[in-house]
């Protein structure tokens, strides 16, 4: 499974696998609990591999974000995303310190850091952007 493949749905929770194109948008599986549901195509879907956050200078793919966090962590699951503004500001300015301040808030980095808790337990070890992305 890579990076492509796993997919944000705006409204909801969690993380989802990409399984087949339907008529009326798209199938995917919950990485959480494996449940199949069908995405509308109206939904806002993203693949990770299309998400980036705000840098002093250039963005960043998310997919290097997720690598530093597991190289910080040693492959273990990160911080909370339920812990204090302040302890998730400092352990993600620990990872990435350049992350821009201003446009980079609490919201993008609980979200960062639940969905790199969800990859790292359903068995990610790698997050490489696919060819060409680079």
């Amino acid at each position: 499974m890579e990076l492509k493949e796993i997919l944000a749905i705006s409204g909801q929770p969690g993380l989802y696998k990409f399984v087949a194109q339907s008529v009326r948008g798209v199938i995917v599986e919950s990485l959480l609990d494996g449940r199949r549901m069908n995405a509308s195509a109206n939904a806002k879907v993203s693949a990770l591999s299309e998400i980036s956050m705000f840098t002093e200078g250039d963005d960043i793919a998310l997919a290097d974000v997720f690598t530093r966090i597991y190289a910080h962590t040693g492959g273990k699951e990160a911080i909370s995303p339920k812990e204090s503004p302040e302890q998730l500001k400092a352990a993600f300015a620990e990872v990435l310190p350049e992350y821009d301040r201003d446009r980079v808030h609490v919201s993008d980095i609980k979200k960062c850091f639940a969905w790199y808790n969800t990859l790292v337990g359903a068995g990610f070890t790698e997050f490489k952007l696919p060819e060409g992305n680079e």
